[in-house]
């Protein structure tokens, strides 16, 4: 019976309930040692009627990949045969069941991890010790536990507060478990330890704090012996348990060890040569049942309670019956100072850890690794792989750390300087990790040009080319014009040197689209890019997609495509913040900002990055902010695209009675060199705002269809120049196609003020003519239905966009009615694009 857990309980009760009913959830259960956690688990899966998948964390196996995965999944995996391929493939691989495929991409794992789980459903899944369980499980578990929706599936995970924790960024509800009040901690006495004295069991209440381990085990104990004075309780435990390893036979007590420096009885037998007879006194005390410590500190007092000669001889023992990562880890732990036969195992182990996708094992194994190397040098070395792995697995922190111990060891590789500086990207400080690159020599340059020209710092890119050959610098002088007051001359030297660009180390060839996007040619780049999603969701290459999302996302946006572009944005912002990817994540954030303006939504001030700023531009110019605009396009104007916006700060700088003469030139450079048909028809725009006889610029603007909501605007300038010219009936021609346009692309604001021309040039009445259901879905739902009006099962569906099949079902039947049809045949005959 538990005491005073009576909220708690409820809580999980809710859970299973809403799980029976095909809701999914998560739940972070925080616990100090010996506060009940288990207790709350057992009762928990003791009372769901569903089916419980449980697994509990354990220290000697936190570095082993996907250790946790696999217990945890194992009744399940009769269900494999029924994933998408890839998937499958991919947690056969991991888990030991078949070759691992090559380049498999370490997300897929937490998709394969998703998608069994909710076919399985209704399940409660216990994870006990979490903060034990090795990193490649739990990243895979925490993955699926953020996309779970509607599978029926609930996740528990009971941890500790510790620096090795992955908790506090997965986003996850959590519930703390405190220590018992003094009712329930008498309730727990009464029921243990019904005769105590007085005088003893208020000690024993006030020493133990309300935890219900020490109200368990302080009784048994000398209590009238403990030292006084507020010790921290799971020293006092771990101590306690410590006499009672003590009192035991030196042949138990010895294997008691290597049980509790493997966690496996098998290998402990065969290390020990002891019968397994030998764990009986143990099991008498209490300390062992069967082949399992009831108690994390059980087990740690078993194995602190030796000697640091008996520890080394047992790591050594184990070292000889097992293989691998294993018997490196017991060589590491047997090493009493640095043995570079040692280090050579550790590396090779991280070696094997990585091709599994366990970074962060991989890293620990190599820290390890650099602490037994002898040479200076090669410690360095391990050193910054080390801090590499840890950047890949998200520990940026550690990281920097080991990249700082690397440098005092004399560390100056090429590696160790790119790897810093993409630190400092990464957490905020462009500036600085230009200056490594640049300081660095020629070989790194080109890593710095890309750092200028990502936060559009011309001034970086010139000293940049400064310093490179004549033979390289091309690119990067195209580059500086691009920013500057002629990009057009930028652009035709980018497009004369882009050959000369080196492939990206992550293998995506993305030069061509490079090119698209800079020219203006936004079609030809979405469709490179979509092909390349294409590719990266049929290989499950999770982890590189959100660049790519958030890059399409862009693509589209600039296309006017807004729906499509909020869409496949959410997307990007949803897998980036899964695997950690800040910069991605925060491009997201500002183009989901970008057509919500578009719709007449005012971007928060908490955004930041490029796309935060154009957002609000873009607020500015569809609500008629024209000084607002003006500023911040002028703010804009040499970054990245600056030269695609600056067809804007010519409108904006029309509208608010300013000269136009340098941004107007900047665009013509530009378009005149790009040559796009959309691009040269928005120039004849700007020309038409400034002519004094402006039809013939406004014909042209308006006959190029290639971007519809470009077209829109150059429509509605010209409708308003045509009323002004009191030609009324030309004017409302001009003025109903854009405000259909407008709808279409959920232009509110623009589409409001052509309403407005149209009163005033006659119209009596006009009615909203687009199809406002779209709008009530949400981007994800949209996608789905997008997707689902191909054809697409929702298993086929869940594949491309990282969702169980039950989650895709739960989100069609919530769009249905938002669209008002009835079955997938109905969507065939939507306007979805």
């Amino acid at each position: 019976m538990l005491h005073g857990r009576q909220r708690e309980l409820d809580r999980l009760r809710a859970l299973v309930a809403g799980a029976r009913e095909g809701h999914s959830a998560a739940l972070v259960i925080r616990a100090e040692p010996g506060t009940g956690k288990t207790a709350l688990l057992d009762a928990a899966a003791h009372n769901a009627g569903i089916r419980v998948l449980r697994v509990e964390g354990v220290e000697t196996e936190a570095e082993l990949p996907f250790a946790a995965l696999h217990l945890i999944l194992r009744p399940l995996l009769g269900g494999l045969d029924a994933l998408p391929q890839p998937q499958a493939d991919a947690l056969r691989g991991v888990l030991g069941l078949a070759a691992r495929p090559e380049g498999q991409d370490r997300f897929l794992t937490g998709l394969a991890t998703l998608t069994l789980l909710a076919e399985q459903g209704p399940l409660l899944c216990l994870l006990d010790d979490a903060h034990w369980i090795d990193r490649a499980s739990l990243d895979a578990l925490l993955f699926a536990a953020r996309r779970l929706e509607a599978d029926g599936v609930v996740l528990v995970f009971a941890t500790r507060s510790v620096e090795r924790d992955l908790f506090t960024t997965a986003g996850l509800p959590e519930l703390r478990l405190e220590g018992l009040d003094r009712a329930a901690a008498l309730e727990v006495l009464a029921e243990r330890a019904p005769g105590l004295p007085p005088a003893t069991r208020d000690r024993v209440v006030a020493e133990s704090g309300g935890n219900p381990l020490a109200l368990i085990e302080l009784p048994r104990m000398e209590v009238d012996s403990l030292a006084a004075g507020p010790l921290p309780l799971p020293h006092r435990l771990q101590e306690a348990y410590q006499e009672r390893v003590s009192a035991l036979p030196s042949d138990t007590r010895m294997l008691l060890l290597a049980l509790a420096a493997e966690g496996e009885l098998s290998a402990a037998l065969r290390a020990t040569g002891l019968p397994i007879g030998a764990l009986a006194p143990a099991e008498r005390a209490g300390l062992v049942t069967g082949a399992d410590f009831p108690h994390p500190l059980v087990r740690a007092a078993a194995y602190q309670s030796a000697s640091f000669g008996e520890r080394v001889a047992v790591h050594r023992a184990l070292a000889d019956v097992t293989s691998d990562e294993r018997r490196a880890r017991h060589l590491a732990a047997a090493a009493t100072g640095p043995d570079e036969e040692v280090a050579a195992a550790l590396e090779a182990a991280a070696a094997t850890a990585r091709e599994v996708s366990g970074y962060g094992e991989a890293a620990a194994a190599l820290e390890r690794a650099a602490r037994l190397t002898p040479d200076p040098a090669a410690r360095a070395r391990r050193l910054t792989a080390a801090a590499a792995l840890a950047a890949d697995s998200g520990q940026g922190e550690r990281a920097r750390v080991l990249l700082d111990q690397s440098a005092h060891l004399g560390g100056t590789s090429q590696e160790l300087v790119r790897l810093r500086a993409r630190l400092e990207f990464e957490h905020g400080s462009p500036e600085s990790a230009w200056r490594l690159l640049l300081d660095a020599g020629q070989d790194l340059l080109v890593e710095a040009a890309r750092v200028s020209w990502s936060v559009g710092d011309a001034e970086g890119l010139r000293a940049v080319r400064d310093r490179m050959g004549e033979g390289r610098a091309g690119l990067v002088s195209g580059a500086v014009e691009l920013l500057s007051a002629d990009p057009g001359t930028g652009l035709d030297l980018i497009r004369r040197h882009l050959g000369q660009a080196p492939e990206r180390r992550d293998g995506l060839q993305l030069n061509p689209t490079s090119l698209a996007l800079l020219s203006g040619d936004f079609a030809t780049a979405r469709d490179h890019l979509q092909a390349l999603a294409a590719d990266l969701r049929s290989r499950g290459a999770i982890g590189w997609l959100p660049g790519v999302l958030a890059v399409l996302a862009e693509a589209e946006t600039l296309l006017g495509s807004t729906k499509t572009a909020e869409t496949t944005a959410a997307e990007a912002l949803r897998i980036a913040e899964d695997t950690g990817q800040r910069r991605h994540a925060v491009a997201a954030r500002g183009l989901l900002a970008h057509a919500a303006a578009l719709r007449g939504e005012q971007p928060g001030d908490e955004l930041n990055g490029d796309w935060a700023e154009r957002a609000r531009a873009a607020y500015d110019l569809v609500t008629g902010r024209w000084e607002s605009a003006l500023d911040r396009l002028g703010r804009m104007a040499h970054r990245p695209h600056g030269a695609c916006f600056a067809a804007d700060q010519v409108e904006a700088a029309i509208r608010a009675g300013r000269p136009a003469g340098e941004a107007l030139g900047r665009y013509e450079s530009w378009a005149l060199a790009s040559g796009v048909p959309w691009v040269l028809a928005v120039r004849q725009r700007c020309l038409a705002m400034l002519a004094d006889d402006p039809e013939e610029h406004y014909e042209q603007a308006v006959s190029c269809s290639d971007l519809p909501l470009q077209q829109a605007r150059s429509r509605l300038h010209y409708g308003e120049w045509l009323r002004r010219s009191r030609r009324k009936n030309e004017a409302r021609i001009q003025l109903r196609s854009a405000m259909e346009a407008f709808e279409q692309a959920g232009a509110v604001p623009w589409a409001d003020h052509c309403r407005a021309e149209l009163r005033a040039a006659g119209e009596a009445v006009v009615a909203p003519s687009a199809d406002d259901s779209l709008r009530e879905l949400t981007p994800q739902e949209f996608q789905i239905v997008r997707l689902a009006a191909t054809g697409a099962t929702n298993k086929e569906i869940g594949a491309q966009l990282f969702l169980s099949p039950k989650t895709v079902g739960h989100h069609l039947y919530r769009a249905f009615p938002k669209l008002g049809v009835s079955n997938r045949t109905e969507l065939a005959h939507l306007h979805l694009t």
